[in-house]
């Protein structure tokens, strides 16, 4: 880790007068907002909060001081926050998310507070530099990728549309992992990110509730003679907020994310200790503190499944109860909680919450169940993320019972009342009542998440059009049929701050001269640069700013994978997720196809490329895995051979997260994004790539659709089979050999891949890949290969017209303002929550 120089120079510029400390009052250093008052708070935090001599601190330590320093400023503004909500009585947003991919704070924080070049000023007065000192955060391991992010994206936009909210989720000891390539294969390494600690975060043990697993219940009569149910636990879980302030930009408000932690109810047996049984005196804190320790355990497993379970019950619980005791300190009766509280299931990892929800307001609080039901609903929003079927959660109905016995008597409860529903609207349809139920019936029976919660919400959206009428069309075409008002759609967006201002200061400082800084609150303003996209000298300066970035990645690409790369190159970036149906492997049959012809016609002129991958497998994903290996041995090969790699080149990035991403999303020349189509539910990889002026290769999935039409036809290369035609193929029955026997190339292409030719003459490495695709295909990554080829070349040509070519990348970066989350969460606001700003003043 690079220092801070250890001897701290004496002269005027670097170290505060005793004179000029003495003009600083405790309230300027706390909350002081000019590079003097900065300067004086990192000090003291070095000293007070850190115990370390100046002489003898780190890069690490003068990150932790700033981050203190500059939290001081936020807590300000969190304080006066919460007491504004309080006062004016504001209904909150609740966002339960079972990820927060919040990526670097300090970084994010000084954009949105304007204290960067302060900070900056401060530090080098120190002997600092203000980029080494943030490349020292640790990134939270919270989240595994584009829900996380949303939800992170989401969070900042509510705060910097002054909209009352709070995010609440899993305070996860440790991340996902961190991605190492060993040979050309993943492999996963611990994500200790709290080793060090974490500066953001605010313990408040004083918020704690407890959480019931197992047992049985009990049925009994109280004393006015009502059937009333107890549950009586097998264990008994506390969980503990922590708190992170989340900033919004130039406004002074400043929302909460809290993130619950497990702990045992008590964490030490002394009796047990008395009597030499060491280990059981510590047991239960062990076995209590597992329910927060990973993000996303294996579920392969038995007991991979009964935990996930038990992380998704149990931390809505936890946000359930905090909001019950908010309502309670504001002397607002039970009754009114959906007027003071809107609730957002990000996915079905929290729908658990609509049992619960019941389960407080029937068991603790005594309410009818009717009275419970319609506060249930009013209060729950549910988006949908996905239309694969076999992503929709379920869990066996065995298993449930066991860990939640209390909910599954209520989700029978409810579920009989909504059947007695859908027979009287669909008379004598049984085979949509059993599709309908909350319980599938099909096989072993299993809860199904996705129902509960589109039972029990009042609004029910998509995050793409395209997906939103996937949605009603497919996987919830019953429930559609039945209520259509309660279906909506919201398309994703992405903050601007952080993908564009943070990760991207060239062009932040090219639209802010050309434009002023109003695109910040305000991305429609970036229609404006329309205008410029005709100006020869503006695209010179575009042009520089990119080739800047280009060659801030190749330097990190070159530390960290290994692979030289030219950035007066094409930078073709394919980085998200590795599943199948976002088709990685497209795109590598796309680069042996052009290995081929380069290596039979030596004298074929194409433009130089780098292909650029990144992403996380998850470890039990045997096919994703393989897909990762492939990457990296067709790179290992191409990379090596001197016939090709003056004009191709391939990258894997390890550990692709939100700080590699910084890099990444600007220095993008062309943007894959070749889901099958009808797949993916939105993506916002695509929108990030868009907001830094990358030319988009794609079908027309998710947003796709959106974007293609917001940047115009012309400044999109489409490729692939519609959503449509990919339902009637598969409808008529899919035949991926054909489209094999059908092309010589392709043909050859996977014998060259099966020959072992990219895996040191090992022909068994890669066939449950190619058999795969030649046998089943279920992605249909066959069907488009010719047309993926075509409008590849088609790109070739586009990119040797390098006016052109930035004239398109202009136009991307100006039509982006609609994949804003700021626009996303507006729509939000008004037509799901019903939810107001409220500005706050210190």
């Amino acid at each position: 880790m690079s220092k801070i120089p250890q001897k701290q120079s004496k002269s005027a510029a670097s170290v505060v007068t005793s004179a000029a400390a003495a003009s600083l009052t405790d309230t300027d250093v706390r909350t002081g907002m000019q590079p003097a008052a900065l300067r004086q708070a990192v000090k003291d935090h070095l000293r007070y909060s850190i115990g370390r001599l100046p002489a003898m601190a780190s890069a690490h330590d003068y990150y932790f001081a700033l981050a203190l320093a500059v939290r001081d400023r936020m807590l300000q503004r969190w304080l006066s926050t919460t007491q504004t909500y309080f006062d004016l009585s504001r209904k909150v947003v609740c966002y339960l998310s079972a990820e927060f991919l919040m990526g670097p704070h300090l970084g994010n924080n000084l954009v949105n507070l304007g204290l960067e070049q302060a900070a900056r000023k401060a530090l080098a007065e120190l002997g600092g530099d203000l980029d080494t000192i943030m490349a020292c955060e640790e990134e939270p391991g919270l989240g595994n990728g584009g829900l996380g992010r949303l939800a992170a994206c989401y969070l900042d936009s509510l705060a910097t549309l002054q909209c009352p909210a709070i995010g609440y989720g899993i305070r996860y000891e440790f991340g996902i992992f961190d991605q190492e390539i060993q040979d050309g294969w993943q492999a996963e390494v611990t994500d200790k990110w709290l080793r060090h600690g974490n500066p953001w975060e605010i313990v408040k043990p004083e918020i704690a509730y407890y959480i019931n697993l197992g047992g049985h219940t009990e049925h009994y009569r109280d004393e006015t003679g009502n059937d009333r149910v107890r549950w009586v636990p097998q264990r008994v879980v506390k969980g503990t907020a922590y708190d992170t302030p989340i900033q919004g930009y130039d406004v002074n408000t400043c929302n909460t994310l809290r993130l619950w932690s497990a702990e045992a109810v008590e964490s030490f047996d002394f009796q047990a200790f008395n009597t030499g049984d060491y280990y059981q005196a510590v047991e239960d804190k062990m076995i209590s503190e597992t329910v927060t320790k990973v993000l996303y355990p294996n579920d392969e497993p038995e007991i991979g499944k009964q935990l996930r379970l038990s992380q998704q019950y149990f931390f809505v619980s936890c946000s359930l109860q905090d909001m019950l005791h908010l309502l309670d300190l504001a002397g607002v009766p039970v009754e009114n909680f959906a007027q003071r509280f809107a609730v957002q299931l990000n996915d079905t990892h929290p729908s658990i919450g609509v049992a619960e929800l019941m389960r407080l307001l029937v068991d603790e609080r005594g309410l009818d169940w009717d009275a419970a039901w319609a506060i249930t609903m009013q209060t729950f929003g549910y988006t949908n993320h996905t239309l694969l079927p076999e992503a929709l959660e379920t869990w066996p109905l065995p298993m449930f019972a066991e860990l939640l016995p209390r909910h599954l008597e209520i989700i029978y409860a409810i579920n009989q009342r909504f059947l007695a529903e859908v027979r009287a609207r669909f008379p004598n349809d049984e085979a949509r009542v059993a599709r309908m139920s909350l319980i599938g019936e099909e096989g072993d029976k299993r809860i199904r998440m996705a129902h509960l919660a589109t039972v029990g919400s009042h609004a029910i959206n998509g995050v793409a059009a395209l997906h939103s009428d996937l949605l009603k069309a497919s996987v919830l075409k019953d429930f559609y049929e039945m209520w259509p008002e309660r279906f909506i759609n919201k398309t994703n967006g992405v903050t601007p701050r952080r993908f564009l201002a943070l990760a991207n200061p060239g062009l932040r400082g090219l639209l802010n001269d050309t434009l002023g800084e109003q695109w910040l609150e305000d991305p429609g303003q970036l229609r404006q640069l329309e205008a410029e996209a005709g100006n020869a000298a503006f695209r010179s300066k575009w042009r520089a700013v990119k080739e800047a970035n280009k060659q801030r990645l190749a330097d990190y690409i070159r530390t960290h994978a290994k692979v030289e790369l030219d950035p007066n190159w094409l930078f073709d970036i394919l980085v998200k997720r590795i599943h199948e149906y976002k088709r990685q492997h497209l795109s590598v049959l796309h680069i042996v196809t052009l290995y081929r012809r380069l290596k039979e016609n030596p004298e074929l002129t194409i433009p130089p490329r780098a292909f650029i991958f990144g992403g996380k497998a998850a470890p039990g994903y045997f096919m994703a895995k393989r897909i990762i290996k492939l990457i990296n041995a067709v790179a290992e090969t191409v990379n090596a051979d001197p016939a090709v790699n003056t004009r191709m080149k391939v990258a894997f990035v390890p550990n692709f997260n939100v700080q590699n991403a910084h890099l990444i999303y600007p220095a993008a020349d062309l943007s894959e994004q070749i889901s099958t189509a009808g797949r993916e539910a939105s993506g916002t990889g695509n929108m990030k790539f868009m907001l830094n002026g990358a030319l988009t290769i794609g079908t027309l999935d998710g947003a796709n659709v959106e974007i293609r039409e917001e940047v115009g036809t012309e400044n999109f290369f489409l490729f692939g089979l519609t959503a449509r035609e990919v339902e009637r193929i598969k409808r008529e029955g899919y035949r991926p050999g054909d489209y094999v026997a059908g092309n010589t190339e392709l043909r050859t292409v996977l014998e060259l891949i099966s020959s072992g030719y990219f895996s040191r003459g090992d022909s068994e490495v890669f066939r449950p890949v190619i058999d795969n695709l030649t046998q089943s295909d279920p992605f249909l990554v066959l069907a488009d290969y010719a047309a993926y080829i075509t409008c590849q070349e088609q790109v070739n040509t586009a990119w040797q017209d390098k006016e052109n070519w930035t004239r398109m990348s202009i136009l991307n970066t100006a039509r982006s303002g609609k994949f804003s989350s700021d626009r996303a969460i507006g729509e939000y606001c008004d037509e799901i929550w019903n939810v107001h700003p409220a500005t706050v003043k210190l």
